[in-house]
């Protein structure tokens, strides 16, 4: 038997493990004692799948039915084992690698279709001339006009050096525009923000995963705002999902001095030896330090704030995290699909579990547990019950495991409304007017390119009273906002920092909009407030280095 079919044998056996029980009994082809064995397991699969085959009122698709068969198989485990077609594997390797092939657009799915919000500087899509607000209506002579941001962006992604067709429609253009845009590398880091936010106190925004480049990204940014003044630093991990383990040992050690444990892996099977994983490096930052976590925080983000906050190293701050602390190694199957098996746990420095309970409930339940929605009351001042067995701290503080981490100041996130929802599409399409030039008396913020490397300064692109008055306007006629000016002037500073962010995104990109953000975002407020308290961690840790 060669190797693929071994393999595949293997899977069978496996997910007949799910069914074997029910089929057994029906048909009586368990053994005299009542005991399942793996030909019967095999055989009971075969003959559910051939009964399919031969029976169900369409024609089936076989390797669907694999591969929903697999993830169910793998979903008994636990929630993270997971199976990955070729596309799948081949995306999971291109984000490790921190670069992916496709055109090189920020896309965003509105009310009426996939727009481009800003263009990667030195890509195919800067190359051939795309824009901001540019709407994809058809892609390689599919139309477009209904797909979603990842329907779109499956389309345009593909092997380097090929050609994808795009038509697209422009303000100011009566009939879409056609390009033929070569596929080349875009890169995809870790850090896709980082600024000064006011005084001494820098921001990092590693949102992007752990990926091959992460420390490298890290070192950057710090050198860079130190060069700015930077004293005190903002990591924020939020939405951050994980990634490669070492780079999240190596973001401890640029704050935790060399020798001390980041985090300890525990398995039992020979590709996860038990072992305690260690700070690396020479000189560490010792500035003060704040963490933002959220639910969207999970794995290598979690060993990192964990390592912060058992060592009192830093401050974290925001809600709840994931809580996943299971180590997954990747197997590549000969076919070109693959999956990614559990083979150990991830502990903190002093021993808590990372992981949140999935004994109980479905998979759904499980990934939709923690939300920063500030109703919600994993992300108020209301404490849970303790989880797991408790762990004292460098600091003398009493934590516990099994529940993610959960930060030192809880912060609700900004909170998106339904009307807040209706501001930003307004907000959107009247800046796609604005920067085309077709907003009468605005014709001076119409944006002929991108300009690229470009820190929003505080005195820039200030929304005005002209500009408001011309928004509003704009949505008087506009009958699919649902918005008029009575709701414009009860919220206006929200408004006006939707359309600040929206003039900053085309000007000149995603990460200047997104600093605009920043500044109303109640987490980073509350990071900024935080300071004191992570002044005394810092001094404190700096006297207490032998920590071991």
């Amino acid at each position: 038997m060669n190797r693929k079919i071994f393999l595949i044998a293997i899977i069978f056996v496996l997910v007949g493990a799910l069914v074997g029980g029910l089929f057994g009994r029906i048909s009586g082809k368990s053994s005299a004692s009542g005991t399942i064995t793996n030909d019967s397991i095999s055989q009971d699969y075969k003959e559910a799948l051939d009964l399919i085959d031969s029976s169900y009122v369409t024609t089936i698709e076989h390797e669907k039915i694999s591969e929903s068969s697999i993830q169910a198989m793998l979903w008994t485990l636990d929630p993270h084992s997971s199976f990955f077609t070729r596309e799948e594997l081949k995306k999971l390797y291109e984000d490790q690698q921190s670069r992916f092939f496709g055109i090189g657009v920020s896309i965003l799915q509105h009310r009426d279709g996939v727009y481009v919000q800003a263009v990667v500087p030195d890509t195919p899509a800067d190359k051939v001339g795309l824009k901001y607000g540019d709407r994809f209506v058809e892609v390689d002579g599919k139309d477009a006009k209904d797909w979603t941001s990842s329907e779109l962006s499956r389309n345009v992604r593909g092997e380097e050096g090929t050609l994808v067709n795009v038509k697209i429609e422009r303000v100011g253009f009566e009939k879409p525009l056609e390009f033929q845009i070569n596929r080349g590398g875009v890169p995809l880091p870790s850090i896709r923000n980082y600024f000064m936010l006011k005084d001494d106190i820098g921001y990092v925004g590693l949102v992007g995963g752990f990926q091959e480049t992460t420390a490298d990204e890290l070192d950057q940014a710090i050198s860079e705002l130190k060069k700015q003044g930077m004293k005190q630093m903002i990591l924020d991990l939020r939405g951050n999902p994980g990634g490669l383990l070492p780079q999240a040992v190596e973001v401890v050690s640029r704050f935790v001095p060399r020798g001390q444990v980041v985090v300890s892996v525990k398995g039992r099977s020979r590709y996860a030896k038990q072992e305690e994983l260690r700070t690396i490096g020479g000189k560490t930052e010792d500035m003060p330090l704040v963490v933002l976590i959220n639910g969207g925080s999970a794995s290598a983000s979690e060993i990192v704030s964990g390592a912060i906050q058992d060592y009192g190293r830093g401050m974290i701050v925001g809600s709840d995290s994931f809580g996943k602390g299971l180590v997954q190694r990747i197997f590549q199957l000969p076919s070109g699909t693959g999956l990614t098996l559990t083979m150990a746990r991830y502990y903190t420095p002093f021993g808590r579990s990372l992981q949140r309970d999935y004994s109980n409930g479905s998979i759904y339940e499980y990934y939709t547990h923690h939300n920063d929605d500030p109703s919600d009351k994993e992300s108020t001042d209301v404490e849970p019950k303790p989880v797991g067995s408790p762990v004292t701290t460098a600091n003398g503080r009493v934590l516990y495991g099994g529940r993610g981490i959960e930060p030192d100041i809880k912060a609700p996130a900004l909170a998106f409304t339904n009307l807040r929802y209706r501001i930003n599409e307004a907000a959107f399409f009247f800046t796609r007017q604005v920067v085309s030039g077709k907003i009468g008396g605005l014709e001076g913020l119409k944006v002929e390119k991108q300009k690229d490397d470009h820190i929003l300064q505080p005195n820039e692109l200030i929304v005005t009273d002209k500009i408001l008055e011309s928004f509003k306007e704009f949505v008087a006629n506009d009958k699919k906002s649902g918005l008029n000016a009575g709701l414009i002037d009860s919220n206006l500073d929200y408004v006006k920092t939707r359309i600040r962010e929206e003039l900053a995104t085309a000007n000149y990109s995603t990460e200047a909009g997104s600093q605009v953000l920043l500044g109303i975002d109640p987490q980073v407020l509350k990071a900024i407030e935080s300071f004191p308290e992570a002044k005394k961690l810092a001094e404190n840790f700096r006297n207490n280095t032998t920590i071991s």
